[in-house]
């Protein structure tokens, strides 16, 4: 570790060579910058900086291997984990670098490393252009995609990861690198699941798709009625196209005009089937759910770019996830989903859910690290809550959940879905052989394993 004098010469550089604003402990400010989305996480970094563009970046992880400090690196600040945050380590929040540009002729995007899905969203829903984005239009670009990325498209065009053309990133030797299949195709393989373990990623490059028309219907329903929609569901979606997503939920009735008063607050069940395409061509898919009891009903065309906030998390709940990637969706694992309600919080943020894959997804590149594609089926337990006095059954109700999934699971998992959950865990997102190809790439691009704010993946 550097002197204290040194640290507080290097310190007052950075704050004069900075575009951006640097923060430290006491600074006004600091405890503002180093929020992010999941309250359970209270971290203390030694430093935040806030870079506005690609140089800035640089600096500041030279400014970090000159003190021997660790890095976070900040977009969204949506990891469920916390892992835009450390103690004691220098904080890189790229929030200030957030442009999108557009390319319709060539039909790719360029987002900058701290773009939001809902930067991204708007500025391509201009020129009636998607790509795969993530369901929650709060979540950072770059930590999504570099993970994987699955979203209400992903049947349609493969997960987000399948759609990149391109990354530049600054390493942790502060060298500034482009991959792409032509340039340094390892880390650019690597980049494709691998998450922030290589680098900072400045911007992605991504495959875009004309969309000029999305629907949704979403039916609010009694409890009592699960079993019956995830079973419909399931049955609508293995006999529709790839254009049908969506997934089968528990929750609680939100306080939200289309749920009825004697509703909200109360234990429900519902179904959310997506469609990229026309209302009518929607209602044809539909017709087997829009048949069953419902209490209410949201059905016809929406903006995609107002469907991707439809499930914005709200900032200052507590969160605990997991997820299970399945075999299939027999009915004896429907009944073993229903079940898991028994022990839900309610009333609570708390989303139990189970969505389909499939699709782009199966059919997408098998040579990258995303091990899980080949599951037809996924469940998340999504805890969300106030009260810390309620951490422990919370947390507890995802677990159970998890490990009643577990007779029909794959074993793989998207890790943007999990918190800390062990390396074995780790090595399930990636899969053990491409983890040890992974940890070879990690030596040569990080071999002191400065960026291990992640799913680590350890320098082989």
């Amino acid at each position: 570790m550097a002197t204290p004098s040194k640290a507080g010469a290097a310190l007052a550089a950075l704050r004069e060579d900075l575009s951006g604003d640097v923060f430290a402990p006491g600074d006004p400010g600091y405890d503002d910058a180093r929020v992010v989305f999941n309250a359970m996480i209270d971290r203390r970094p030694a430093v935040i900086a806030q870079c506005v563009d690609e140089a800035d970046v640089v600096r500041s992880v030279r400014f970090a291997r000159d003190l021997d400090l660790p890095i976070a690196v900040r977009g969204g600040g949506h990891s469920v984990a916390g892992s835009a945050l450390n103690d004691g380590g220098l904080v890189i929040d790229l929030r200030h670098m957030r442009t999108v540009t557009v390319d319709p002729a060539a039909e790719a995007v360029k987002v900058a490393g701290g773009a939001t899905m809902g930067d991204l969203d708007r500025a391509t829903q201009e020129h009636g252009l998607v790509t795969t984005g993530g369901r929650v239009s709060t979540t950072g670009v770059g930590g999504f995609v570099l993970g994987g990325g699955s979203g209400w498209l992903d049947r349609c065009y493969g997960l987000a990861v399948d759609n990149l053309i391109a990354v530049e990133l600054v390493t942790a030797d502060g060298r500034q690198v482009h991959a792409s299949a032509d340039e340094n195709p390892d880390l650019f393989w690597a980049l494709h699941g691998g998450g922030g373990n290589f680098g900072v990623a400045t911007s992605l490059t991504l495959n875009l798709y004309e969309l000029p028309e999305f629907s949704m219907a979403f039916l609010l329903c009694l409890p009592e009625y699960g079993g019956e929609l995830v079973r419909t569901f399931r049955d609508v979606i293995d006999s529709g196209p790839n254009e049908a997503s969506g997934g089968v939920l528990y929750l609680t009735g939100p306080p939200e005009d289309f749920c009825p008063p004697h509703l909200q607050g109360r234990l429900l069940s519902a179904v959310l089937l997506t469609y990229a395409g026309s209302e009518a061509a929607m209602r044809k898919v539909a017709e087997p759910l829009l048949a069953l009891p419902h209490e209410a009903a949201m059905v016809g065309p929406i903006p995609y770019v107002e469907m991707q906030r439809m499930l914005d998390d709200p900032p200052g709940f507590r969160n605990y996830w997991s997820a299970e990637y399945l075999t299939g969706l027999p009915d004896d694992y429907v009944d073993a989903f229903c079940k898991g309600v028994e022990s839900m919080p309610v009333p609570s943020g708390t989303i139990h859910v189970v969505w389909p894959q499939g699709g782009a997804i199966a059919t997408g590149p098998h040579q990258y690290p995303v091990p899980y594609r080949d599951a037809p089926w996924a469940t998340h337990p999504f805890a969300m809550w106030e009260d810390p006095a309620d951490d422990e059954r919370c947390v507890q109700w995802v677990r159970d959940v998890r490990a009643a999934a577990r007779p029909w699971s794959t074993g793989d998992v998207y890790l943007n879905f999990i918190g800390e959950e062990g390396h074995d865990r780790v090595v399930a997102g990636l899969g053990a052989d491409n983890y040890r190809r992974l940890a070879d790439i990690k030596r040569e691009y990080d071999p002191d394993n400065v960026f291990r704010f992640n799913h680590n993946i350890k320098p082989a």
